[in-house]
């Protein structure tokens, strides 16, 4: 699909203005890397008139502030500070800086076909199949068993909040389509062959076990560790850990477990030395790779430390409060579509908040193939 006018005119502003100071994108890579590291491959990317990233609004700042100074000799390039600036100078940054976030903003808010298409596939693809993770037998309701009367097979599910959540949206942006969901004792190679939405953690879930192993290009692994009972932390490849944030109520009046309580890995999170604990933010991974079973069709990911974490990454792009602004930045983030988001879901009164992917801090780790440079 051929990028909209906005995002070509936003791409042009960028290259002439390197361009007027005859700099070359290494040069002005280097400049911008004052807080953070901006690669080269992501200045091209900005500055491409056939595929164009949309840059964070942070960076068209340190833009616009490395434009209003003319440049002195013929050293290293450095972005200065605000405060340093003389008026002229100041009133040339503000300027700038109007005009590159209005060009955004433009971006953002045109009518792109692609926005609002993650869950939405082709009727050529047939089948869609989420795998979601059998709950415990200890943890299950009677109404799983199948001898009950009342017998309900949802009730067998792991994530069921993040299932239903997910299983709704895909069904209907996708109404001619077969939307089916499996537990991973239930998947055969006919369910593997279509477009895949695995919802749930390692533990629960062989199915994203076998594939986190297969899908090798992707930096996140989510694995057990000794101090963490009922969940699995993600590392990257260079080891840094991401884990769920708690917070002990010291003292507080609440009825401590039983011993039996306590034997359960779930009490044994929400206890620590005696005290209560609450948890108040997860870790949640979505990603979009190719099916490595059949390459036309599609993986999603929707993983978590916890099941907070699970519905976070699912609601992501389901949430109608911030689905829309959720689905540009990843399309113009990942204009490729392959891509890996480690993301913050804070968990307020036992309730996850979705990430909204325009706040920075919500962003953990991304990853996309067309970056390994970075």
């Amino acid at each position: 699909m051929a990028p909209s006018p906005e995002a070509v005119r936003l791409a042009r502003r960028l290259r002439d203005l390197r361009e007027s100071q005859r700099l070359t994108q290494a040069i002005l890579a280097r400049a911008l890397s004052a807080d953070s590291r901006v690669a080269v491959a992501t200045i091209s990317s900005w500055e491409s008139p056939t595929n164009p990233k949309l840059p964070p609004e942070e960076r068209l700042r340190a833009y616009a502030l490395f434009f209003s100074r003319t440049p002195v000799g013929d050293g290293p390039q450095r972005l200065p500070r605000e405060q340093d600036l003389t008026a002229a100078e100041r009133e040339k940054f503000q300027s700038l800086h109007r005009e590159l976030v209005g060009l955004r903003d433009s971006v953002r808010h045109q009518s792109d076909s692609s926005i609002g298409a993650s869950y939405t596939f082709d009727f050529e693809t047939g089948r869609i199949t989420l795998i979601c993770p059998e709950a415990p037998v200890e943890g299950r309701s009677p109404l799983a068993e199948e001898d009950n009367p009342n017998h309900t097979r949802l009730y067998r599910y792991a994530d069921l909040d993040a299932l239903i959540e997910m299983w709704g949206h895909i069904r209907a942006a996708n109404p001619e389509l077969r939307v089916r969901h499996k537990l991973p004792s239930e998947v055969s190679a006919d369910h593997l062959s279509g477009h895949l939405v695995l919802i749930g953690g390692i533990a629960w879930n062989q199915v994203t076990s076998r594939l986190l192993r297969v899908l090798d290009e992707l930096p996140i692994r989510q694995m057990t560790v000794p101090d963490l009972i009922d969940g699995e932390i993600f590392r990257s490849r260079d080891g840094q850990e991401y884990r769920p944030q708690w917070e002990e109520h010291k003292n507080a009046e609440i009825e401590a477990p039983t011993p039996e309580q306590l034997a359960a890995s779930q009490a044994q999170d929400a206890w620590k030395d005696g005290n209560p604990r609450e948890l108040v933010e997860d870790v949640a991974l979505l990603a979009r790779l190719p099916n490595p079973f059949n390459h036309s069709r599609t993986i999603t990911i929707c993983n978590g430390v916890y099941s907070r974490g699970v519905l976070g990454a699912v609601r992501t792009l389901t949430d109608d409060a911030v689905r829309e602004r959720n689905e540009a930045y990843i399309a113009n983030r990942f204009p490729g579509g392959t891509f890996g988001l480690l993301m913050r879901v804070p968990v307020v009164n036992g309730e996850a908040i979705t990430p909204d992917l325009e706040i920075a801090d919500n962003r953990l780790f991304e990853w996309s193939p067309e970056e390994t440079d970075e």
